[in-house]
């Protein structure tokens, strides 16, 4: 199917607005995977079957539309359409809340080169303006309470308006995702790869995976997103797990063949839209034009980023611990939408970055010693200037090993030091790790002839909360 012309790509009317909130790979699968060469009838059968509302009556004084396209992504405790079995098997007992879970604001750039999330924490202090109540109709005048609250308050418009004035960025399309349709969309890509370098585990969402790459089925993927308690990064720490799951998401659609399996993408697709409302402009043309746009993105071409935090725990009478931004840095990041400027100083057609992987031990505490085991000269200094590189204390003296014709690669480790074992086994993939309790300290690598190099490591904050910095989907992803 020919591409779109570029006038003909997402347009939107004048007097209204949307956004794209998420539950987030559900939004994300449905944009990359809604073209594939099936056409405009195919895409038209599955948006007409997605339930409408209006984000856009009766808003006050909107922002100036800028450059690109602003998407508002929210996902809502929404479990209706679960079975009690399922709510058991998730562990979503209780009433919904009604509120906004999770909310995305996404930028995609006026020549469809680059994608840009924005985590809004949902716990942010805000002002909700004028409004009428969601459920009795009675007029209100504002309010201070929390950011995902609006939602309960006065719906989706509500929602749509207290964002556009917190953020000054205006909203062309919404999208709204509940539980349902996340479980379902994860399950129909077949499970959605994510890693970690420590075990995570939640008894309120249930979540439960070991450390390294687990391919979490759409109930664990649904508790990985949800866990606010596997740290003490509460709901930041989340929204950083959410914005891995949405790279790992992007990455896995576009790596997997989904794209070009009709089988699939149908699946795929309408498992995504199956409990998705969204704006009455966003329809065929809308959804075409954002799929064709994100096909061509890749991980390295998509930004994510959480709102600059002043404090996490700013305490309000009746209300208890919310959100408050740093005023002058979140001025600067919504400045740089509206300006349709990246995020990140990655150039769009630079080649990716090689990605240091966060490890739970500095590599700078790591002795290690390097042994030659294959018959190609110069290698041991090779390997031990590169583990140097990225950070790991070398003894800067390779040797050659008794035998010269070793096909793996191994690292000797006292068993005392396991934790920084693993951490240099990250630092070369498909090494095998070998117990030797005399070993002490230092670690021993014997090469191998799979030795291909060796992969960046850095030091992990203790938790994600406090840190904003803005990275490309291909620094985030899994290796």
């Amino acid at each position: 199917m020919p591409a779109a012309p570029r006038h003909a790509r997402l347009r939107h009317p004048a007097r209204r607005g949307s956004r794209w909130g998420l539950r987030i790979s559900v939004l994300t699968a449905a944009g990359v995977l809604t073209v594939s060469g099936f056409g405009h009838a195919v895409v038209r059968s599955f948006t007409q079957d997605i339930r409408r509302v209006d984000a856009f009556a009766e808003l006050g004084e909107r922002p100036v539309a800028g450059r690109g396209t602003n998407f508002l992504v929210v996902g809502v405790d929404h479990r209706d359409q679960l079975t009690d079995q399922e709510k058991k098997a998730h562990r979503l007992g209780g009433a919904p809340c009604r509120c906004t879970d999770t909310m995305l604001l996404v930028h995609l750039s006026e020549h469809r080169d680059r994608a840009s999330v924005v985590s809004l924490p949902r716990d942010t202090y805000t002002t909700i303006p004028p409004h009428a109540d969601a459920a009795s109709g009675t007029r209100h005048g504002t309010e201070r309470i929390k950011l995902n609250a609006a939602y309960t308050h006065g719906g989706p418009g509500l929602t749509v308006e207290t964002v556009e004035r917190l953020t000054g960025v205006h909203i062309h399309h919404y999208l709204e995702i509940d539980f349902t349709s996340f479980v379902h969309t994860v399950d129909a890509l077949g499970g959605v790869p994510v890693c970690t370098v420590k075990p995570l585990k939640d008894r309120h969402s249930g979540l439960d995976i070991p450390a390294g790459t687990s391919v979490l089925d759409g109930g664990e993927a649904l508790a990985y997103v949800r866990a606010r308690s596997v740290d003490g990064s509460a709901d930041l720490g989340r929204m950083r797990r959410q914005q891995r799951f949405v790279a790992s998401v992007v990455d896995r659609a576009t790596r997997s063949g989904v794209l070009l399996n009709p089988a699939k993408f149908r699946d795929v697709t309408s498992a995504a839209l199956s409990s998705v409302r969204a704006d009455h402009a966003f329809g065929p043309e809308q959804l075409l034009a954002l799929g064709q746009a994100l096909r061509g993105l890749g991980p390295a071409a998509t930004e994510f980023t959480t709102v600059p935090i002043k404090t996490s725990d700013h305490q309000v009478p009746g209300i208890g611990a919310t959100v408050r931004w740093d005023d002058a840095a979140a001025g600067t990041l919504f400045g740089a939408l509206r300006a349709d400027r990246p995020l990140t100083d990655r150039e769009p057609d630079a080649p990716p970055k090689r990605r240091a992987l966060p490890v739970p031990v500095p590599p700078r505490n790591i002795r290690v010693q390097v042994d030659n085991g294959t018959p190609t000269a110069g290698l041991g200094h090779t390997a031990d200037q590169e583990l140097r590189a990225t950070g790991f204390a070398t003894t800067g003296v390779p040797g050659n090993a008794a035998e010269r014709d070793v096909e793996r690669t191994t690292i000797a480790y006292d068993p005392r030091w396991d934790r920084s074992a693993r951490v240099l086994a990250a630092a070369l993939p498909g090494a095998e790790l070998v117990p030797a309790a005399t070993q002490g300290p230092v670690m021993r690598v014997t090469l191998g002839t799979d030795f291909t190099g060796v992969t960046p490591v850095r030091p992990a904050a203790p938790t994600d909360s406090g840190d904003h910095t803005p990275r490309t989907g291909d620094e985030i992803v899994c290796p």
